[in-house]
């Protein structure tokens, strides 16, 4: 071996004396998470009744009802969208589903924030027993309470009107045991040192404690969003007021005993599953952020 091998073979020394070693060979990484393979088609797989009900809206009526059914059609028209409009007041039970549904999430954020912070933190006689009074109505078919609860909303004069699709959703046991259960994670020294500034307990849970569950606070705004907007079963027994319908009340009018307008049905449909499509799209970045903020320890 010649005397400039042997050089290009031993390792290059360095003025100090330390051996530099080769750099090691980089891995090629995806430009995705391995999940990505997996996330991926389940999430196509859930796309489908979506993209079904969007093209079936897109249908002529002779086409919807034709056997077998196809999942393309071969016509698309506007008019089941035409109709809807034309024929219903969707706009309106839009606008009644928003007021309940906004209702509904300012009065969750705020009376269960409060009444889980209560029983998470303050002491007060029958706090156990009250907090688990609460969790037990969980366990209570609704079934069960919309009889007495009709009755209840009947001698307040609120059936046939808004107000009986938005009472039901200014708090819920969920809602308090989650918030309890985020008060208790939270150190207990951050609020004893508000305290000790000069703040009062509602200042130390207002300055303090709120800011610190915005994930807890996004989490019960989510589900109460869903629920409200949703909600049919108890809007069916205490609204026939068609003036006070909400979106999904007056999506029931396109079916009947005998016979089913599809058309009209998934155009319907479509409009209500929009704005929440839309609303996770604007907020998904924001809900993200708040998970993410969450976990920081400083």
């Amino acid at each position: 071996m010649s005397t400039e091998t042997r050089v290009l073979a031993t390792p290059l020394r360095t003025a100090a004396g330390a051996t530099e070693r080769p750099a090691p060979r980089r891995r090629r990484r995806l430009p995705f998470s391995p999940w990505h393979l997996l996330l991926v088609p389940v999430s196509l797989l859930f796309l489908v009744p979506f993209i079904e009900m969007f093209l079936t809206s897109l249908e002529p009526a002779a086409e919807i009802n034709r056997f077998p059914p196809s999942f393309f059609p071969t016509q698309f028209t506007l008019t089941g969208y035409e109709r809807l409009f034309a024929e219903s007041d969707i706009l309106h039970w839009l606008l009644n589903t928003a007021i309940v549904s906004a209702a509904a999430i300012a009065s969750h954020l705020v009376l269960c924030s409060l009444a889980g912070y209560g029983f998470a933190r303050l002491q007060f006689p029958g706090r156990t027993f009250g907090f688990l009074a609460v969790l037990a109505t969980i366990m209570i078919p609704s079934q069960l309470l919309m009889i007495p609860t009709y009755v209840m909303f009947a001698r307040l004069h609120l059936v046939d009107h808004l107000g009986a699709a938005i009472v039901p959703w200014l708090a819920s046991a969920f809602g308090i045991f989650l918030m309890r259960q985020f008060f208790l994670s939270l150190p207990a020294e951050l609020e004893e040192a508000g305290m000790i500034d000069g703040c009062t307990r509602l200042q130390v849970f207002f300055r303090i404690v709120l800011p610190l569950a915005r994930p807890a606070l996004a989490t019960l705004a989510i589900f109460t969003l869903l629920g409200s907007w949703n909600d049919l079963v108890w809007p069916l027994i205490a609204i026939n007021n068609e003036h006070a319908f909400t979106l999904q009340l007056g999506l029931t009018n396109f079916q009947g005993a005998r016979r089913t307008d599809w058309s009209l049905l998934m155009a319907g449909n479509v409009v209500a599953t929009l704005p929440l499509i839309l609303l996770f799209l604007v907020a998904q970045k924001q809900f993200v952020a708040t998970m993410a903020s969450a976990g920081l320890k400083g």
